[in-house]
């Protein structure tokens, strides 16, 4: 009998041991990779948690101004405010999305007082504010583009002034980001960023982001005709190009796993900034099914993220961030 030849490329060697794996390990997760989301609404002291969302809570601006210290302290670049708006101050004129002392605004101002070292980023949609639920403005059933953008710039110049360092346009309307960074340069807010929501996808994934933000209830139909259809990968390519061709400094890919290959096509087609947000269905399900046991909680969020990495993400938006940032942070 002839012997059986060895395999002349036997792949665990390199898995034999932590040091090894750790040396060839091809891409890494730090906390400077992560953007926190949190919500902001009214009131001292308050700490409300979201059903939908275990282990996330809507918090007042004296409880906002302790989560920035905090991921300030795990390393952790960014946050994200999305606004939980009365009820009382929604209308179909969406104005309160542009009020100097809306709850954003003033959050902003709180912030970049307290800790001035972190970025702080800010949604630009009409959805928090409206009362037909929807990011842009609304006429007997159809959601204008063009006076959308017109009361979207007004939010981005509102949102400059109080000191965002980062807009993040989630609306989707066409033409948004080239008037909002002419906007932002002729009112001498040429240092503001733009992290566009280039590919955002029409998904199933969004139901707790809107019980957060109290949009749910409001929403009237759905969002198929400005967001994009799943079954599209070629449009998100000629979306990305545009924005970053009308002044995005960054892109987002939303949702994020069901998405990874547009982030991986993304990266590839531009090699621009390119985010993605783990969303918060995606981030609920974790929660959920390691709650019920049926998963390691900790070891899924630390792969799940680590899966944007690999397909080429420069950052992820995560709920798991202040979570993630000190299971690294212990080592």
């Amino acid at each position: 009998m002839q012997p059986v030849a060895s395999p002349a490329h036997r792949f665990r060697r390199l898995r034999q041991s932590p040091a090894l794996r750790a040396m060839v390990q091809e891409v890494a997760l730090t906390p400077a990779d992560l953007i926190w989301p949190v919500f902001v609404r009214d009131g001292v002291g308050v700490r409300e948690p979201i059903a939908s969302m275990p282990g996330v809570e809507r918090l007042s601006i004296d409880n906002i101004l302790r989560a920035g210290e905090e991921a300030a302290g795990l390393g952790i670049p960014a946050i994200c405010l999305f606004p939980y708006t009365d009820p009382s101050v929604k209308t179909v004129t969406c104005e309160e999305a542009w009020n100097p002392e809306n709850l954003t605004n003033r959050a902003i101002r709180a912030l970049k007082a307290a800790v001035p070292d972190i970025a702080i980023m800010t949604d630009i949609a009409l959805d928090p504010y409206n009362a037909l639920g929807h990011d842009g403005l609304v006429v007997d059933g159809t959601i204008l583009n063009d006076e959308t953008v017109e009361a979207l710039v007004k939010m981005a110049l509102a949102q400059a002034e109080a000191g965002a360092d980062i807009l993040g346009p989630s609306d989707m309307m066409d033409g948004r980001i080239g008037a909002i960074r002419s906007a932002l340069e002729g009112a001498g807010h040429q240092g503001v960023a733009i992290l566009s929501y280039a590919a955002k996808y029409a998904s199933a994934f969004y139901g707790p982001f809107r019980d957060a933000v109290g949009a749910s209830g409001a929403l009237k139909g759905d969002k198929k005709t400005y967001q994009m259809n799943p079954a599209n990968s070629d449009e998100a390519l000629r979306l990305v190009e545009r924005d970053l061709r009308e002044g995005a400094d960054m892109v987002m890919v939303k949702p994020g796993m069901p998405y990874l290959d547009i982030c991986r096509r993304v990266k590839d087609a531009f090699g621009a900034p390119t985010f993605a947000y783990q969303v918060s269905g995606e981030y609920a399900m974790i929660r959920a099914a390691a709650q019920n046991g049926w998963i390691d909680g900790e070891k899924a969020m630390m792969e799940s993220l680590l899966a944007f990495k690999r397909a080429g993400c420069d950052g992820v938006l995560s709920y798991f961030a202040p979570a993630a940032a000190r299971l690294m942070r212990a080592g």
